[in-house]
């Protein structure tokens, strides 16, 4: 759809460049301070290589400006990693 957006977040170990489960939040909002919920879902396919990776979705609207802040906690890990970025999306 023209007015959604998907965020998509792998996790990658990386002793081995193995993708790992982890925990994944993410809070977004927009420049006016609107909370946009973006729900993760793990997606994970089988194969030779087994693919993780977690995938979430969001209504935008023309020219708005989304902060993302995720947080990714990988299993077995003790500490946290944060990652902040925003992006501008354009519908028309």
């Amino acid at each position: 759809s023209k007015n959604r957006a998907m965020l998509n977040v792998s996790v990658i170990r990386n002793s081995d460049n193995v993708p790992v489960t982890a925990y994944v939040a993410v809070k977004t909002v927009n420049l006016t301070g609107q909370l946009k919920n973006i729900s993760m879902r793990k997606i994970e396919e089988p194969g030779e290589t087994v693919v993780i990776y977690y995938v979430g979705d969001t209504t935008i609207a023309n020219r708005e400006v989304l902060v993302f802040d995720i947080s990714i906690k990988p299993d077995g890990e003790e500490n946290t990693s944060e990652v902040r970025f925003q992006r501008q999306f354009y519908t028309d």
